[in-house]
């Protein structure tokens, strides 16, 4: 289920807003096209975010741009519901193998 919204939602296929590279941060609690569109509008309106494209399945967001903090985008994914599991960002390799701790 939603973790966010409670919708009853339990997608755990991969959504993506269109972008391409960026930098990636791990994310946890999103299972649903709520989920993406909450995080996606909450990132996109940070200063400096050109596109942001989440992975429900590795509870990943790769956000692409230039001159945004971690801290920014920890903020936004608070701000959209979620929990940031951590600030920094991890290497796109280091999400093929799945989600990391934080």
């Amino acid at each position: 289920m939603c973790t966010a919204c409670a919708c009853g939602t339990a997608d755990t296929a991969s959504a993506q807003v269109a972008t391409s590279g960026g930098t990636v941060y791990q994310v946890s609690g999103m299972t649903c096209g709520h989920c993406v569109s909450s995080i996606s509008a909450e990132i996109g309106k940070v200063d400096g975010v050109t596109g942001v494209q989440v992975d429900l399945a590795g509870g990943a967001v790769t956000v692409s741009g230039a001159g945004f903090s971690g801290e920014e985008i920890r903020t936004a994914v608070d701000q959209a519901g979620y929990a940031p599991a951590d600030t920094s960002p991890v290497s796109p390799s280091q999400t093929e193998a799945g989600p990391l701790g934080g």
